[in-house]
């Protein structure tokens, strides 16, 4: 096995505690799901979220699922840039796979889907 990094994002349509865990829990199972990737073989989940995010951390919405709890989680903040997509969680997942580098599914979900159709794999 090695370690593949996997990317998603997913945006929220109000800054509540339940609107950014439901998200950051539908972005995780989904990308674990469309991988076929067990919480055994994570190295790491790392969230960042943009400026007007403010009401909750994604990773403590994760650290609720059973399976996940003893995966290391990271929360950071994104700079302010121009422009940028806003209400926007994005998620880097570590993990060890047999999947080759192409065959690897990045999962952007609601208004994030057009953020890297390069890399969208459903």
């Amino acid at each position: 096995m090695i370690m593949r990094g996997i990317r998603g994002a997913v945006t929220v349509d109000e800054n509540s505690k339940e609107k950014i865990w439901q998200a950051a829990r539908l972005l995780v199972t989904e990308i674990l799901s469309r991988n076929e990737l067990p919480a055994e073989n994570l190295g790491a989940i790392i969230f960042s979220m943009t400026e007007d995010l403010t009401a909750a951390f994604p990773s403590s919405a994760i650290r609720q699922l059973p399976a996940l709890r003893l995966v290391p989680l990271f929360d950071t903040r994104e700079p302010a840039i121009e422009n940028s997509l806003p209400l926007c969680i994005r998620v880097l997942i570590l993990a060890d796979t047999d999947a080759a580098q192409d065959k690897i599914h990045h999962v952007y979900l609601g208004g994030a889907k057009n953020l890297r159709p390069d890399l969208e794999t459903s």
